[in-house]
C-alpha cells in the first residue's frame, strides 16, 4: 500500500512526513529533477498486541503503509498539465493525502497571502481535476484522428470512445472519476491511464497548536492534526513521549488515526495467522475470498489451496484459547470461495 503525500507550498507537508518517519528528511525540487522520500509505518492495531501476547511469538509483524513525500504542488500548475515527472510520481501511487495548512506563522508567509484552508483544499482538488480534464480530451483527440486514418480496430475505438466521453462528462461536471462506478472491463482499460481524481483520496488539515479543525464538507475522509507538535513527540523517546503527551492531556496522537484512515481509505482489512513462531497481520481487500488471501501469504498457498482453518479474532479472544475456540465450535473449516473477514485468524492447509 503506497500513498503519495502532496500540498502547496508551506502547507507542512514534510513535517507530516516527518512525524510519521520520525525523522527529518526534506523532499526538495532541485535541478529539474523531482526528489521523492518514502517510508514504511507500522499500521497501529491492538489486536496484534494482544494476539502476540497469547501466543508469545518470536516474532510480531504488523501491517504496513508505504508514505512518498512528493514535490508540492503549484496552483495553476493543471492549466498545461502537471509536469511529468510529478504526474509520474503521483501515478505510482494507491491513493493520495492533500496536506492543507490551517496553521499560521509569520516566519513563513503563505503563497496565497493568507490562510485559508478550505481554499486550498478547493485549490488542489481542481488541480487534479483539471489535469484528467486535459488528459480525457487529448485521448478522445487521438481517438477521433484514429478513425480518420483508418487502420485501427473499430470495435476497440468504439469502446474506448465511448468510456472516455463518459469521463469527459463526468470531469466537465466538475465531479471527480472517483464518483463513478467502472465495471472489470472498464477498470481494465484504465488501469495504465493515469487519472489522479480515481485515486482515494485523504485530506490532513495540518492546524497549530491549540486550533480547532475547520468545519469542512468534503466527499472524502479528512482528519486534523496539529503537525508541528506531533513531530516533535514522534522525535521523542517512548518514555519522554508519554510524559509529554500526559504534560499536554493528549490520549491520543492523531498521527494513529491518520495512518488508520489510510490503511481504511484503500479499502483494505486486515487478518491474522498466528503461532509460536511468528503473529502476523496480513492485508488483503475487502470481499477477497480465502484463497486470494493466501496468496497474500504466499502464491503458492492459493495455488494449493486446500482449505483454510478460521476462528474470529473476537471469539478467540473472549475464549482465551486456540483449544476452548475448537470445543465451543467456532473454529472451522471453510473452502476457497470463502469471504475473508476483517479480523479473521487463518491457517491455510495448501497440496504444495
Amino acid at each position: 500500500m503506497k500513498l503519495g503525500i502532496i500540498g502547496l507550498p508551506q502547507s507542512g507537508k514534510t513535517t507530516i512526513y516527518n512525524a510519521l518517519t520520525r525523522g527529518n528528511t526534506p523532499t526538495t525540487a532541485s535541478a529539474g529533477r523531482i526528489e521523492v522520500h518514502t517510508a514504511v509505518v507500522d499500521v497501529p492495531d491492538p489486536r496484534v498486541t494482544l494476539l502476540s501476547e497469547m501466543f508469545k511469538p518470536r516474532k510480531t509483524i504488523y501491517t504496513k503503509v508505504t508514505y512518498a513525500d512528493i514535490a508540492g504542488l503549484e496552483a495553476g500548475s493543471a492549466k498545461s498539465g502537471i509536469s511529468g515527472q510529478l504526474l509520474n510520481q503521483l501515478n505510482q501511487m494507491e491513493g493520495l493525502i492533500l496536506v492543507v495548512r490551517g496553521f499560521t506563522d509569520e516566519n513563513v508567509a503563505h503563497p496565497s497571502g493568507s490562510v485559508d484552508p478550505l481554499r486550498d483544499v478547493d485549490s488542489m482538488l481542481t488541480e487534479l481535476l483539471l489535469n484528467d480534464l486535459i488528459a480525457v480530451e487529448r485521448k478522445l483527440e487521438k481517438l477521433i484522428d484514429e478513425r480518420k486514418k483508418g487502420g485501427t480496430d473499430k470495435t476497440i475505438n468504439a469502446r474506448q470512445t465511448e468510456l472516455f466521453e463518459k469521463l469527459n462528462k463526468t470531469l466537465s461536471d466538475n465531479k471527480p472519476l472517483r464518483s463513478m462506478e467502472f465495471t472489470h472491463d472498464e477498470q481494465k482499460e484504465l488501469a495504465s491511464f493515469g487519472l489522479l481524481t480515481r485515486k482515494p483520496i485523504l485530506t490532513v488539515f495540518n492546524m497549530g497548536e491549540g486550533q480547532p479543525a475547520p468545519e469542512a464538507k468534503l466527499d472524502h475522509p479528512s482528519v486534523a492534526l496539529m503537525g508541528k507538535l506531533e513531530m516533535e513527540i514522534a522525535q521523542l523517546s517512548a518514555e519522554d513521549a508519554a510524559v509529554f503527551m500526559e504534560e499536554y492531556g493528549i490520549k491520543e496522537l492523531s498521527l494513529n488515526r491518520m495512518i488508520n484512515l489510510s490503511y481504511d481509505l484503500l479499502q483494505v482489512q486486515t487478518f491474522f495467522t498466528v503461532g509460536e513462531d511468528e503473529v502476523r497481520a496480513w492485508t488483503t481487500k475487502r470481499g477477497a475470498t480465502a484463497a486470494e488471501s493466501a496468496a497474500e501469504i504466499h502464491t503458492d498457498l492459493q495455488r494449493g489451496f486446500v482449505r483454510a482453518e478460521v476462528v474470529a479474532y473476537e471469539d478467540l479472544i473472549s475464549l482465551g484459547s486456540m483449544n476452548e475456540a475448537k470445543a465451543k465450535g467456532k473454529f472451522r473449516l471453510e473452502g476457497k470461495e470463502y469471504p475473508v473477514k476483517d479480523g479473521d485468524i487463518m491457517h491455510v492447509r495448501s497440496s504444495l
